[in-house]
């Protein structure tokens, strides 16, 4: 029997230590809120989602316990939009009718506001709430159960969200320091939530995307999706420098990436300690992924279908490491999955 001590000890092996196996983790299958939608921006009471939160976390526990695959289940604190931290600097959260979720709307147009934009505190309505949340949850589940964080995008995403883009990439041409700046400024209210956020709720999961659990010790999640439009110099400049301090300030770095990235790897190679590297696959030559990570860096595969697992596999080199999400319909197709791709490694 695989239990949550051992599978938290072949993660963290994983991503850290004596390679001892690819891991696999079975996605449960998503359970329906019922039509809350994203709390953060919603104006019912926060325990309205606690229900929900319980039972997928439940719904986790279940599969860990019955597929017996490699995860450690955790409270997922629900879905949350890009946008939340953009939202503490003032932008506007725009909710859509259709079935997307809400998005940040940008609130700055030129150097100026850039320059004078304060830093903001953390008692906004947003992060008041992402925070009742985790408490409640906390509650619930006793101290023993990892609480995930909400959405982390990085600091040059959010300054992304903030800055009107077509503006924004001008500025980092002509006014770089002022766009250092806004990064600047969005990074230390990411890490002034990030530290709060572990002094208050104790036991935590920084991987946000996709779902998997590691120790905090080996570092914190980030969505880094704008170095997709970068040059590689522009990476450097703007972005290296700042995933490098927060790589350095809390272990390692783990990263999601759904642009077309590929030209990015030379630079994000020099991160120290980067845990895992996750990548929209169809946005990527998965060949040259595959090789330039062998050794280096955990790739987490998710949202593939298993004959795109089993290429990659074939693909593999002898110093490869991965880690696949996989989805399933109930538990017995996530036992059929989870014994099918165990038995290509």
């Amino acid at each position: 029997m695989k239990t949550i001590s051992a599978n938290k000890q072949f993660l963290t092996d994983l991503f850290s230590g004596e390679f001892r196996g690819h891991a696999v983790i079975m996605n449960t299958p998503w359970i329906d809120d019922g039509g809350l939608g994203d709390f953060t921006v919603s104006t019912r009471p926060v325990s309205d989602w606690v229900p929900v939160a319980i039972k997928r976390y439940e719904m986790a526990v279940k599969y860990q316990q019955e597929v017996q695959d490699d995860s450690v289940p955790y409270d997922r604190i629900v879905q949350t939009n890009t946008g939340i931290f953009a939202s503490a600097f003032g932008c506007k959260i725009h909710v859509y009718d259709m079935a997307t979720n809400a998005a940040a709307m940008p609130m700055l147009d030129d150097v100026a506001d850039a320059d004078a934009l304060p830093e903001p505190e953390l008692d906004g309505p947003v992060f008041s709430r992402i925070f009742e949340l985790a408490r409640l949850m906390r509650s619930e589940l006793g101290p023993d159960v990892p609480i995930c964080v909400p959405d982390m995008q990085s600091p040059l995403d959010v300054a992304a969200l903030i800055w009107n883009k077509q503006y924004f990439f001008e500025a980092m041409l002509d006014y770089p320091e002022s766009v250092h700046n806004l990064i600047g400024k969005c990074r230390r209210f990411i890490e002034k939530f990030v530290d709060t956020y572990i002094a208050e709720i104790g036991n935590v999961n920084l991987c946000h995307c996709p779902t998997f659990w590691a120790p905090p010790a080996l570092g914190i999640s980030m969505s880094e999706d704008e170095i997709g439009a970068l040059s590689r110099d522009m990476f450097n400049e703007f972005c290296l420098p700042t995933l490098t301090e927060m790589s350095n300030k809390y272990g390692g770095i783990f990263l999601h990436c759904c642009a077309n990235a590929d030209h990015q790897y030379e630079g994000l190679q020099k991160l120290p300690n980067f845990r895992g590297l996750n990548r929209e696959l169809g946005a990527s030559d998965r060949r040259l992924t595959v090789n330039t990570f062998a050794g280096k860096t955990v790739l987490n595969v998710a949202w593939q279908p298993i004959e795109a697992v089993e290429a990659l596999m074939d693909m593999a080199k002898p110093n490869s490491r991965f880690l696949f999400n996989m989805d399933s319909t109930d538990i017995d197709d996530a036992k059929r999955t989870y014994e099918r791709v165990k038995s290509r490694m």
